[in-house]
């Protein structure tokens, strides 16, 4: 959506011209999936799907809120001195989360605005579309009230509102990618130190593919918050132990082949050696991206997909179905479940004069075996949230 297009939207819901225009994107992340939260490595890109925006200051204490994606919900309108999370707000939440957080942490917002909201993710995709939104929201504050923000503490507030607002216990991993994304590069992240590397994202003649099962995620009701109380329980096994770790991710493969005894439970034990070994692959696969062995980054991903479904049992059948069908096509390099799993998208690295044949035989299966039609985008890697233009 261009800048003449949000202006005009705008105008047409608030009446007005808006004073700047913003895009934030969604996120994919390439290898080292459940592993955030775990204080491991991720490798995650932003892209070219996100969320546009368009804002103006009030002189009042009101904040007016409309989502193209959500007419049936119409103007939201909240007060700027109450900010509590409200279901029937819906989408507003995320908003209201981020500038709540901003006030606490003493940021000047002494008056509303008014926000106009366009996202052209797919709504419970696993793509990111709330980091997107906190960001948006995040860069629009920024923008409006000249506040004086490091990247890093608005990624942080994204984060808090995610867990403290809206009750996911995630990990940093979507925002950060979608604060800090870069064109054409992909983000090595070391979630326990947020020391990051970024590593241009150069496929050859390859291209990721996007996968949507076009089955929704919803991360407040899956089991996202059980598999990190599991994970956090064998941490405590392993300290109980006499381990002297903080977090799984200070764990490499042949530490966790010592002390895996201590973990009592099958179930524990298994989700815990996922978060240590894709851990693991996540270096592997940054180091063979740096070499220019796309080979080995695709057999990498394949082994993280195998993971997530067995150890880990994130990915389902319709995610299963797409990257099985993915595995068996010519041209692919690899395959995998991307996001927290349970519905939502996989990625395919995939040769450029296949992606077609690629995308109807891996449809058409998916369609035989779940009932109804899976999305298919070729990925464009973007740049972080930022303003678009200026009034």
């Amino acid at each position: 959506m261009i800048t003449e297009e949000l202006q005009q939207a705008f105008l047409d819901v608030f009446g007005q011209k808006a004073e700047a225009t913003f895009f934030s994107p969604g996120r994919i992340n390439l290898i080292g999936e459940h592993t955030d939260y775990n204080g491991g490595h991720v490798f995650p890109c932003a892209i070219t799907l996100g969320t546009f925006g368009a804002a103006r200051k009030r002189d009042d204490q009101k904040l007016r809120f409309y989502s193209a994606n959500f007419e049936d919900k119409g103007i939201i309108e909240v007060d700027l001195n109450h900010l509590v999370n409200d279901p029937e707000h819906n989408w507003a939440n995320y908003p209201k989360g981020v500038l709540k957080f901003l006030k606490e942490a003493g940021h000047p917002i002494e008056t509303g605005m008014d926000v106009y909201v366009y996202g052209n993710i797919p709504n419970g995709s696993g793509l990111s579309s709330s980091a997107s939104l906190e960001l948006l929201t995040g860069i629009i504050a920024e923008e409006l009230y000249g506040l004086n923000l490091e990247r890093l503490d608005l990624v942080k507030i994204g984060k808090q509102t995610e867990n403290d607002f809206i009750g996911v216990n995630s990990g940093i991993m979507d925002q950060f990618a979608v604060g800090m994304g870069a064109e054409n590069q992909a983000i090595l992240l070391d979630t326990n130190t947020l020391k990051y590397q970024l590593a241009p994202l150069d496929l050859g003649d390859n291209v990721v593919v996007i996968m949507n099962t076009k089955k929704r995620r919803e991360l407040v009701d899956s089991k996202y918050n059980e598999r990190r109380a599991e994970c956090e329980e064998a941490v405590s096994e392993l300290q109980a132990g006499g381990v002297d770790i903080q977090t799984l991710g200070e764990l490499d493969g042949q530490s966790f082949d010592q002390y895996g005894y201590l973990i009592k439970d099958a179930n524990r034990l298994k989700r815990a050696r996922h978060a240590v070994l894709e851990n693991g692959r996540t270096m592997q696969a940054f180091a063979a991206l740096e070499a220019e062995n796309i080979p080995e980054f695709g057999r990498l991903m394949n082994a993280s997909h195998v993971s997530l479904e067995h150890d880990y049992e994130v990915t389902g059948l319709e995610l299963d179905t797409l990257v099985h069908t993915a595995w068996e096509q010519d041209g692919v390099v690899g395959a995998r479940m991307t996001g927290a799993g349970f519905g939502g998208c996989a990625i395919a690295i995939v040769a450029k004069d296949k992606v077609d044949t690629f995308i109807k035989a891996v449809g058409d299966h998916y369609r035989e075996v779940v009932g109804y039609d899976a999305e298919f985008y070729v990925a464009e890697i973007a740049d972080g949230a930022k303003v678009l233009s200026r009034a």
